[in-house]
C-alpha cells in the first residue's frame, strides 16, 4: 500500500495454468476506501478494510514463446523448482524459520486466511 501512495503505476500480468498466453495489464492503481465497494468487495462474510482499484492504461496478450520454452506448467518441470518459503530465504536472508517452516506456514494462512 505504501508503494502506491508513492508510485501508483503498476504492471499486471496474469498467468493462467496450462495456458502459453498471458495477460498484461498497465495503469495506475489507487486504494478505495469507499463503503459500497468494499461491500461488494464481500467475500465468505468478510469485507475488506481497503481494495486495490486499477485505471487501466493498456492491456494486451503477451507472446506465449517464453511460457512455452520454460515448460513452468509442465508437472514434471514443477518438482525442480525451490519452494516459495527457499525463494524467500535466498532473497531476503530472513534467519530463525526453515523453508519448510515458511511453506507450511504459507499454507496454513492460505487456508484459514483467506477470508
Amino acid at each position: 500500500m505504501r508503494y502506491i501512495l508513492q508510485e501508483p503505476h503498476v504492471g499486471l500480468l496474469f498467468l493462467i495454468p496450462s495456458q502459453g498466453e498471458t495477460l498484461r495489464v498497465n495503469g495506475r492503481a489507487c486504494i478505495i476506501r469507499d463503503p459500497a465497494v468494499l461491500e461488494r468487495s464481500t467475500a465468505e462474510g468478510k469485507r475488506p478494510l481497503l481494495a486495490i482499484g486499477i485505471e487501466v492504461d493498456e492491456c494486451f496478450l503477451h507472446c506465449p514463446k517464453a511460457i512455452k520454452r520454460s515448460s513452468l506448467w509442465e508437472q514434471e518441470n514443477r518438482a525442480t523448482l525451490p519452494s516459495v518459503g527457499q525463494i524467500i530465504i535466498d532473497h531476503t536472508g530472513v534467519t530463525g524459520m526453515t523453508a519448510q517452516q515458511i511453506d507450511e506456514r504459507l499454507l496454513k494462512e492460505g487456508r484459514n486466511g483467506l477470508y
